[in-house]
């Protein structure tokens, strides 16, 4: 581990710490601090622990903290809430990583950022599309191993896509399908006749009925105080088995529970990013369902996203020690 940081001489200046950071993550941010010069002075920390402690103990002096990769469960934020005034997420789904409500009776602020992977979540959902469709990657292991009887595929020419929720990632991924020769059905609280146009969409206006047409079911809903839960037991009920799902969203979204459910029964195939518990548990059930890719939480990590990120955490920091806001969630 190395400790990067900046303005070391100017103790006049608040501190902001970032505890933990994954390797590849370090440069974009180095190329985004000067964003706070003269503003703040820097601590990061240049490995990825998750060791509740060790966070909190690299945090002991700081007036922000940038939290990427790690959730600031309960403990570590009454261990922190006496001294940090700000903590600025890495990602656009803060509700999952801290409690806000919590941090609005502290009087302490949180920022986030937006719209800085569409494209790579987008990606990564097409990535897990194309794995339980064609089996690429069970293919290779098998050319591999020395055997050559290959697996079928499913075709994507032809069949319907439901996207569930309509914001930057999901477009990017209606755009996507349209080279595949795929429909696009569209369900959303709040969808905007340009966007359907635009896109090349259908709306539906009930999420049972896009759930049960839909060939591939893709979910890319903000975890809000509305949406928590908003994809319930009975509207997975109206999956057609064969049906593929992928969450690069929230798992929070969908009801507790609901979805492991439906996967246990076997007749659906599915991609998982984003789970109820983060890291997976050793004995989850998931882990053993036939049929089902599951991948880290890292649908948003390719070198664009990393580098729009890091600007956006720190230009949200600097705001806040500015008296400005930007990304402010609370």
């Amino acid at each position: 581990m190395a400790l990067i940081s900046t303005q070391n001489d100017r103790t006049d200046l608040p501190l902001v710490v970032m505890p933990s950071i994954i390797e590849s993550m370090v440069q974009p941010f180095r190329e985004a601090l000067p964003l706070l010069h003269d503003i703040a002075r820097v601590r990061i920390y240049d490995d990825a622990t998750l060791d509740g402690d060790v966070i909190v103990d690299r945090c002991a002096d700081a007036d922000a903290v940038m939290v990427i990769g790690f959730h600031v469960d309960d403990s570590m934020f009454d261990r922190l809430s006496d001294h940090v005034r700000c903590f600025s997420f890495g990602g656009t789904g803060v509700a999952s990583y801290i409690d806000l409500s919590r941090a609005r009776e502290r009087g302490i602020a949180v920022t986030n950022v937006v719209r800085y992977g569409d494209h790579a979540v987008a990606e990564h959902t097409f990535a897990l599309i194309m794995e339980l469709s064609r089996r690429v990657g069970r293919l290779d292991a098998i050319v591999k191993s020395g055997r050559w009887d290959g697996l079928d595929g499913i075709s994507l020419y032809g069949r319907t896509l439901g996207l569930i929720g309509f914001g930057g990632i999901a477009q990017a991924v209606a755009d996507m399908a349209t080279g595949f020769g795929m429909s696009t059905l569209v369900w959303n609280s709040h969808l905007h006749e340009e966007a359907v146009a635009a896109h090349h969409v259908t709306a539906v206006d009930d999420l049972g009925e896009l759930l049960h047409r839909s060939d591939v079911a893709s979910i890319h809903l903000p975890l809000t105080d509305s949406t928590t839960g908003i994809i319930t037991a009975d509207h997975l009920e109206r999956l057609r088995p064969g049906t593929i799902v992928v969450n690069t969203a929230r798992a929070e979204v969908i009801e507790p529970g609901a979805l492991t459910r439906r996967l246990l029964r076997g007749d659906l195939l599915a991609g998982l990013d984003v789970f109820d518990h983060e890291p997976l548990p050793l004995d989850d059930p998931l882990r053993s369902v036939p049929g089902i890719v599951l991948t880290p939480h890292v649908a948003w990590r390719d070198d664009e996203a990393y580098r729009a990120l890091s600007v956006q955490i720190v230009r949200a920091i600097a705001a806040f020690f500015t008296g400005s806001a930007f990304n402010r969630v609370v």
